[in-house]
């Protein structure tokens, strides 16, 4: 392998990559899927209420509200802007302060107090935010609230949303589209047009090709994951230990993309390939979505171990060197596919040559 070749098909496929549609897509469906799973069961992992506050007189009440707990308080610069965010659903209540509203309080008197409440909001938010709210107002007044909210969770303390479970299948879309298609459908095209046959012709050779393809496809699906992790604040306080998780998954898919662009005839051969293989690749997906199912299964499918860990990691709370076992696994994982892929590159590069 020679790294200044490397570096030049490396920068080919960076030059070349936005005229590609595959690359398009590969872009497009983190954010679509984000989108998607938003719209249905709202951020993975917003489930703290948000109340937003117009104040018109300088209220005591956002200052107390801004202290809350387990309530993320935002202040709007008016009420109309306000009411138009709740109704977007970016906050699920406004509150509206006007002004001498803390002094007609503490006078015994009963000012209007305007209360935006979202449509798509959810009953137990609703009230926990105007439960909330009364709180404030008798602190202004100097009275004890008539009751003491205490919530207690019932039920099955393991129980995990349908929308935290969505995370892993999430990020194998955006890693996989990036790290197997891109460098399959690459090779596949470039030896159908016989360009593939015109580089090696120089002294470049099917090492260099593989590694500036490689480099191109793992860049691009660490990047992949990463946004869709951010995008769905899922990066846990542990960016950098999710960027290395990423990093091992998408040498591991990266490497099965690069046999399988070698092995394959034609494009057909390649998604065919994929469609019966593509089930493997998502079994550890289907495990998390059902977890009543035997939980052994899974570890059978080397996807396994870095999906396991960025779940464990975004939804469990747990660290680096909880998941490490998993990780040492699939960088073994990674080592055992470097033969693998090195014997059908000869293999690839002796017919190439057998046919020029």
């Amino acid at each position: 392998m020679n790294i200044q070749r490397s570096w030049y098909v490396l920068s080919r496929e960076l030059k070349l990559s936005p005229r590609s549609p595959l690359v398009f897509f590969a872009i497009a469906m983190p954010l679509l899927i984000t989108f998607l799973v938003s719209s249905v069961f709202g951020s993975l992992f917003d489930v703290s209420p948000k109340l937003a506050i117009v104040d018109l007189g300088d209220s005591q009440i956002t200052a107390a509200a801004t202290q809350l707990d387990g309530v993320e308080t935002a202040i709007v610069s008016d009420a109309e802007t306000l009411r138009q965010r709740v109704e977007a659903h970016d906050f699920d209540a406004g509150l509206v302060l006007p002004p001498g509203f803390d002094a007609a309080i503490a006078a015994g008197e009963r000012p209007d107090l305007e209360f935006y409440v979202s449509g798509e909001s959810l009953a137990s938010t609703r009230i926990i935010l105007a439960v909330t709210t009364v709180d404030l107002v008798r602190g202004i007044e100097g009275s004890e609230p008539p009751v003491t909210v205490v919530v207690t969770r019932v039920g099955d303390e393991d129980f995990v949303p349908i929308s935290d479970r969505l995370l892993p299948t999430m990020v194998i879309y955006a890693v996989m589209v990036a790290a197997i298609f891109l460098p399959a459908a690459s090779l596949v095209d470039e030896r159908e047009k016989r360009t593939l046959d015109a580089v090696l012709v120089t002294p470049t050779r099917m090492s260099d090709v593989l590694v500036g393809k490689g480099t191109f496809a793992v860049v691009l699906a660490v990047i992949l994951g990463f946004v869709t992790l951010a995008l769905n604040g899922a990066l846990a306080g542990q960016p950098g230990t999710m960027a290395l998780i990423l990093f091992i998954g998408s040498v591991m898919l990266m490497l099965m993309g690069l046999a399988l662009g070698l092995w394959a005839r034609d494009i057909t051969t390649m998604y065919t390939a994929i469609k019966g293989g593509g089930i493997i690749i998502f079994l550890p997906v289907i495990f998390t979505l059902f977890p009543g199912l035997p939980q052994w299964i899974p570890k059978l499918v080397p996807t396994y171990y870095f999906l396991q860990p960025i779940y464990d990691i975004a939804v469990r709370g747990q660290s680096l060197g909880d998941v490490v076992p998993e990780l040492l696994i699939a960088a073994a994982v990674c080592v055992a596919l470097v033969p693998l892929v090195g014997w059908v590159a000869r293999r690839s590069e002796h017919q190439l040559a057998m046919t020029v």
